[in-house]
């Protein structure tokens, strides 16, 4: 497989490590606050990552980029953005079901390619715009919970809570992805997944100075608490930092609008996890928005492939 095509695999991945740590995190909600839950992903993620780096360097025979204020300055805008996004995607949590605070989330793949055109000049093509649109129709469909797609219905849906987290949280996603990719680009390595690492490398320490000195300030017993649930929170580390390793190794290597419409194969694994992990209710409705949402993916691979 050609480093070009590397971003699919590594997207698919990422999709399904990235609704295995959510289900697990929505868990771990129960033990701590939201502050506490983004923490422990951070916190616990971080090592994982910098072994992955330091072996890559070790025994890749290779070197790290040479790092400036500028390369700084937009991971740091990617790390406060996720950490932003992470944290109102639990906050949607809390207002309705796992399933549908995700699918709020993922109006990110629209939000993605504007953002995509107006900081790096990406453009997308009618095949990929068409792909947005279902998934977007099937992320509606699974956040109205059986109402008729018809404008007023959706209306009502987007003024509600948790439509204004989730999609709160899908804007900063995809200006995490959209300074994700510019970062990685601006290192010029000829290793795409070394400029991958060396990002995510900042963007998680960064989040967790951040995240941690805040929850160190406001909410002190947050900092015991995540030490006691170190069991559950070092497997949403694990998850989280295996997860971002594939999502930042496939924003270096293609375009980010394209990758994030691919990664809606996200909102599958997560009805899945919901209904056999969470012991969520299944509806059949939700059956209609995943079809839209696989549609969607399809079509976009098709237009990549």
């Amino acid at each position: 497989m050609t480093i070009a095509l590397a971003w699919l695999p590594a997207t698919l991945l990422a999709g399904l490590l990235q609704a295995w740590r959510t289900a697990v995190q929505q868990r771990l909600r129960s033990q701590l606050s939201v502050n506490g839950a983004g923490l422990a992903r951070y916190v616990y993620g971080l090592p994982l990552i910098l072994a992955v780096l330091g072996s890559y360097l070790h025994f890749g025979g290779a070197a790290l980029p040479r790092l400036d204020a500028t390369f700084f300055g937009l991971a740091g805008v990617a790390a406060i953005a996720q950490l932003l996004a992470t944290n109102l995607l639990i906050m949607a949590f809390g207002y309705r079901n796992f399933i549908v605070g995700t699918a709020f989330s993922k109006t990110e793949t629209v939000q993605a390619a504007v953002f995509g055109w107006l900081i790096l000049g990406e453009t997308v093509t009618v095949a990929i715009a068409a792909a947005i649109a279902i998934g977007i129709a099937g992320v509606l469909t699974l956040a109205l919970g059986g109402r008729n797609l018809t404008p007023r219905n959706v209306l009502q849906a987007l003024g509600q809570p948790a439509a204004l987290c989730g999609l709160g949280a899908g804007a900063l996603f995809a200006i995490t992805g959209v300074f994700i990719r510019r970062a990685a680009l601006h290192l010029e390595s000829d290793r795409p997944f070394l400029a991958a690492l060396v990002t995510l490398a900042v963007v998680v320490a960064t989040q967790s100075l951040w995240l941690g000195g805040w929850v160190a300030w406001r909410e002190p017993a947050t900092l015991r608490a995540v030490a006691r649930s170190w069991r559950t929170s070092s497997q949403v580390g694990l998850l989280a930092g295996t997860g971002s390793i594939c999502l930042f190794s496939a924003l270096a290597i293609a375009p980010v609008a394209l990758v994030r419409i691919v990664a809606q194969v996200e909102v599958i694994f997560t009805l899945a996890f919901a209904t056999f992990y969470l012991r969520d209710p299944f509806h059949r409705i939700e059956a209609a928005g995943l079809l839209l949402v696989a549609a969607g993916v399809i079509l976009a691979l098709a237009e990549a492939l």
